[in-house]
């Protein structure tokens, strides 16, 4: 199974009204803050025409059961 890039890491000031905003954004979208900001960026740099490859999402759920005698 390949590992998902590691995510860049690094502190960010924002105004606390500017992170409610996110915040409560976010919370509409069943996100976190940090899949919000994440989110927000890649939209803002797609208007000004910078094209970014897909994200890698870690696959989610229980991995397909082996079968006794399947060989794959």
């Amino acid at each position: 199974m390949s590992v998902p890039p590691q995510k860049k890491a690094f502190p960010l000031r924002l105004d606390p009204a500017l992170y409610a905003a996110i915040e409560r954004s976010a919370g509409t979208d069943l996100r976190s803050v940090n899949a919000q900001v994440e989110c927000l960026l890649r939209e803002a740099l797609a208007r000004r025409g910078v094209k970014l490859a897909d994200p890698v999402r870690p696959k989610r759920g229980r991995p397909p059961r082996q079968v006794e005698g399947d060989e794959e």
